[in-house]
């Protein structure tokens, strides 16, 4: 098929190189003209494993290519939609300003058949919205919604193989036509029995800001158990080990540590909150709020860590912060509680030494202010206080004996909970986790 993807940021430039892999032939569109260079020249705008390789195949296939101009979806027969929903300045509800822009823009090269399908978060709502903008223009185009349920370090596993698909279609003969040209877009995962659930527009929309709800509720439930284990000697990990054996509740997502951050559990809570205060049922997630604020305290619990071990005063004071992006394999420092920590105890008048294997060039356009070093040797060297809060596998396999003579002070916070305790304090380091005696 020919496709079109609207948006060449995080969301739309994995989608138009996995589509293209799966031997769509695809253009992508985004107004940032270095990012479009960047692209056709076969260069990834971030880090995400796999993507360079699916990248360069695609373009040297021809199947891929990147244009800043509109024009370039003609004769397109469907064309997604990957543009940002940023928070509103000084407000919790998304910005659809890049939605909206993105669906105008597309108008004029709509034709009969043809489908835009929505893959951005947005609130509940907004396909209904749009279906009715895009009939009005008069060209016979149809609307679908197709959320993404992209995970950063794995975004290309999961477009190519997803876990689920999920269409919101109209009623009728058009939802008919929809489902057909989407089932054509995704025939390689459907034979696979990816299962699929074809539903209407408003539950599309909140499969996916539910879903992030969910997972940051989760998140948030066990960092509030970390809270009562500081304050009891009980020992959060060995407690989520316990009850995530029942089938019911699971591991995954109970793991306490420094919370979530990202471009989306944040972001997309605010928003959904703020939409359901929109419609008047504000009451019903309410709990999200408590969730955003207990994800917020555990970032200003490893701070308080690192300064109460300086008995209040980190004037001078060296500390290795090791990690910069929200989550390993990611160089995304979108709301990353890592450089959140990072910043704050800069302002408290610590020399921060911070690295990551891949982050330090956007944590340094955010934060200038800190020292960056891409040797973790280097960073521990002379250090009074080490932090941990990504959970890279090269600060997971450090040797807490070999690396013990390269501090000044053994003292390290583990704010993921991702040393080996044990280790560490046989080493000779006051070792200090989150929850954890």
């Amino acid at each position: 098929m020919k496709i079109s993807v609207i948006g060449c940021g995080y969301l739309g430039a994995v989608h138009a190189a996995a589509m293209a892999e799966l031997g769509h032939e695809v253009v992508g569109i985004d107004v940032d003209e270095n990012k479009i260079r960047a692209l056709s020249a076969g260069t990834a705008p971030f880090f995400e494993p796999g993507l360079p390789e699916i990248l360069a195949a695609g373009i040297a296939s021809g199947r891929l290519t990147f244009s800043s101009d509109m024009a370039a979806v003609q004769g397109a027969q469907i064309h997604f939609i990957a543009v940002g929903t940023p928070q509103r300045k000084g407000e919790h509800a998304a910005d659809l300003t890049y939605v909206d822009g993105a669906v105008d823009s597309l108008i004029p090269y709509l034709s009969q058949g043809s489908l835009v399908a929505g893959k951005s978060t947005v609130p509940v709502g907004t396909a209904a919205r749009l279906a009715a903008k895009v009939k009005e223009a008069g060209s016979g185009a149809l609307l679908a919604w197709n959320p993404e349920f992209l995970r950063e370090g794995f975004a290309v596993e999961d477009t190519i193989s997803p876990d689920r698909l999920v269409y919101g279609i109209p009623d009728g003969d058009e939802g008919v036509a929809a489902k057909a040209l989407l089932d054509e877009v995704y025939a390689v995962a459907l034979s696979r029995e990816t299962p699929l659930v074809v539903t209407d527009y408003a539950t599309a929309e909140l499969v996916k800001v539910s879903a992030n709800a969910f997972l940051a509720t989760k998140i948030s439930f066990i960092n509030a158990m970390a809270e009562i284990a500081e304050v009891t000697g009980a020992d959060v990990t060995q407690l989520a080990d316990a009850i995530g054996f029942d089938a019911r509740i699971g591991r995954r997502f109970l793991n306490a540590g420094v919370g979530f951050g990202g471009g989306c559990l944040p972001k997309d809570i605010r928003a959904f909150a703020a939409r359901a205060e929109e419609l008047g049922k504000g009451e019903s997630v309410a709990f999200l709020k408590e969730v955003d604020s207990i994800n917020l305290r555990r970032r200003q619990r490893v701070i308080d860590l690192v300064v109460d071990s300086f008995d209040g005063n980190i004037f001078g004071k060296r500390v290795a912060v090791l990690g910069l992006a929200f989550k390993p394999d990611s160089d995304d420092v979108r709301d990353s509680p890592a450089l959140n920590v990072a910043a704050a105890l800069k302002g408290l008048g610590a020399e921060v030494v911070a690295t990551d294997p891949e982050a330090i060039a956007n944590a340094a356009r955010l934060h200038p202010q800190i020292t960056y070093v891409a040797d973790t040797r280097e960073a521990l060297t002379g250090a009074d206080a080490v932090v941990v809060v990504t959970e890279w596998k090269q600060f997971r396999e450090l040797d807490p004996a070999e690396i013990l003579p390269l501090v000044n002070r053994a003292f390290v916070v583990d704010g993921r909970n991702c040393l080996d305790a044990k280790a560490y304090r046989a080493a000779g380091w006051t070792y200090q986790g989150l929850g954890r005696p």
